[in-house]
């Protein structure tokens, strides 16, 4: 037998055998590597960039806190962000969050996103760091109109892994109308929370609920009100208000409102409560003169507890006494923000000795939004500045969802009107009311209007919708929910953009990107998976 024959009997079981072996052997890293690559696969880049869960910087922790605690928000857990939006006067403004990008340079954002579902996120706050609570299952989706909820949930502020979660309500159960609900935490840890005509006291330990009662109605049928507006007093009183749903209206939601309102039903006038935060004692109640769908604000203003409600057609006030534990419309103040064909104000501002509004919370095919200012010392002193023209085409609809960021600081308000699809932020004269233009920009957003940072280092938050179908109407991508959105972190004075993250789940209208300890921001999202956690930082200059 020839060599190169032999050789070749030998040599074919040999390769075979050699070939087996890498297959057991290989088989052990190829299998994760492709398993890897198919849970990859629908990642954003910036989910693939960051490849975990974002911690943020955690050397920010402690100072991001002890910051906080040197602001004074009496009724509120002094935390990054214990209340709803902010404070008692739903500022919007989280001095103590920092940026962790450039301005000057350019930037990238990391993502990722939470380890558990949690569907349909309205608000998320902070408590200590390392704590966050959510607020979902009541804004209904195309998916799930007849969602259950709402539930109230603990969670890692890293990874999104769930804690606990305490469901309060189920309207297939219930048949209750089931709207948009708050979150606040008190300054004992524990949570006030309200929806429909219900209220109860949470343990923000455990989630037990300690606490029941339930809220007058007024006017309205009970199965027509949502007790979505709760802040708390500077002496620790729960102040709440209800939104009415239009009278014959079965639909779900608070987006029930605008929807049946448009079709010309009508609202019955709205409640103010006052109510004990450890017993939930209703102390008083008044009917207003009006349906007030937007929230109310609490400040103080001449040494009284002052209320600021933004009803149908007319802005008023309303002082709460500790010592009579006695709730009153103050009768020489109204503000009447609207001019003929604007619909709802937005929830007021408060920037010094001026309440601000946005018109158009429900939307007008005829008027643009305008920013309104009015002196909390006389409502007939008045501003008023229409940052995207005074008139519209035909066709177009203005759509001025959520209240004015302000910033007393420096100067600034912000209108966002997404029926238009434009942002402006307005300059005004702490001193006089007089506001002015300061730049105007192309976003899409029924979101509010955070910002971060310290004084000199304003950074300004806006999400950015982006039509699913360019060509649709904007009313209707926003009521099909057919589009998806962004998060940009732009300068506030100027409106510069400084960073936006991919395109993600829509947000619920109306929302909050939360702001959160160690530069991150959290996204929640009304028909994704949960919520992102969103971290900027400067562009390295080699790829990583």
């Amino acid at each position: 037998m020839k060599t190169s024959t032999f050789l070749k009997l030998i040599g074919l079981p040999v390769v075979l055998a050699l070939a087996y072996a890498a297959y057991r052997l290989g088989g052990s890293v190829i299998g994760p590597k492709i398993e890897q690559r198919i849970e990859r696969i629908g990642l954003t880049r910036s989910q693939i960039a960051a490849n975990g869960p974002l911690p943020g910087e955690v050397s920010l922790y402690a100072k991001e806190l002890a910051c906080q605690q040197k602001i004074s928000t009496p009724g509120y857990f002094p935390s990054l962000n214990g209340a709803e939006i902010s404070d008692a006067q739903r500022s919007g403004l989280f001095p103590c969050a920092s940026f962790l990008g450039s301005f000057d340079g350019p930037n990238v954002v990391y993502a990722w996103r939470s380890a558990d579902d949690y569907p349909g996120i309205s608000y998320m706050n902070n408590r200590q760091p390392g704590e966050l609570y959510i607020v979902g299952g009541e804004y209904p989706t195309t998916e799930d109109p007849s969602m259950a909820g709402p539930f109230v949930a603990k969670v890692n502020a890293t990874t999104g892994q769930e804690v606990w979660r305490t469901y309060l309500d189920n309207l297939n159960a219930s048949g209750r109308w089931i709207g948009n609900a708050n979150l606040n935490i008190l300054p004992d840890g524990n949570i006030p929370f309200a929806w429909s005509n219900q209220i109860v006291l949470i343990d923000g330990d455990t989630g037990l609920i300690l606490k029941h009662n339930t809220l007058p109605s007024g006017a309205a049928p009970a199965a027509d009100v949502n007790y979505k507006h709760l802040t708390i007093a500077p002496d620790g009183t729960l102040i709440l208000k209800d939104q009415t749903r239009p009278t014959g209206c079965t639909l779900q939601g608070t987006v029930a409102i605008i929807k049946c309102a448009a079709e010309g039903m009508k609202q019955p006038p709205s409640q103010l409560v006052a109510v004990d935060p450890k017993t939930l004692e209703v102390l008083h109640q008044i009917q207003l003169p009006e349906p007030a769908t937007s929230p109310h604000s609490v400040t103080t203003f001449d040494g009284r507890i002052a209320i600021y409600v933004a009803m149908d057609t007319i802005v008023q006030r309303a002082f709460w006494d500790p010592a009579t534990k006695k709730l009153a419309l103050d009768p020489d103040w109204i503000m009447r923000a609207m001019a003929p064909g604007q619909t709802a104000a937005t929830a007021a501002t408060i920037i010094g000795d001026w309440i601000a509004v946005v018109t158009n919370g429900i939307g007008s095919e005829t008027v643009p939004s305008s920013l309104v200012v009015a002196s909390q010392k006389d409502a007939k002193l008045m501003r008023t500045l229409y940052p995207f023209g005074k008139e519209l085409k035909k066709g177009q609809w203005s759509f001025a969802m959520p209240k004015p960021g302000g910033d007393t600081d420096n100067g600034m308000l912000y209108g966002a009107d997404a029926g238009l699809r434009k942002v402006a932020g307005a300059k005004i004269d702490v001193a006089s009311g007089e506001l002015s233009t300061g730049f105007v920009i192309d976003v899409t957003t029924t979101g509010f209007q955070p910002l971060i940072g310290p004084k000199d280092r304003r950074v300004l938050l806006l999400t950015n919708m982006k039509p699913n179908v360019e060509a649709e109407p904007i009313k209707a991508t926003f009521f099909t929910q057919n589009y998806k959105e962004q998060l940009t972190w732009r300068d506030a004075a100027t409106g510069k953009l400084l960073a936006e993250s991919d395109f993600f789940e829509p947000m619920p209208g109306n929302g909050l990107t939360v702001p959160a300890f160690g530069g991150r921001v959290y996204l929640p999202t009304a028909a994704g998976k949960g919520f992102y956690v969103l971290q900027v930082m400067p562009k390295p200059a080699t790829p990583r």
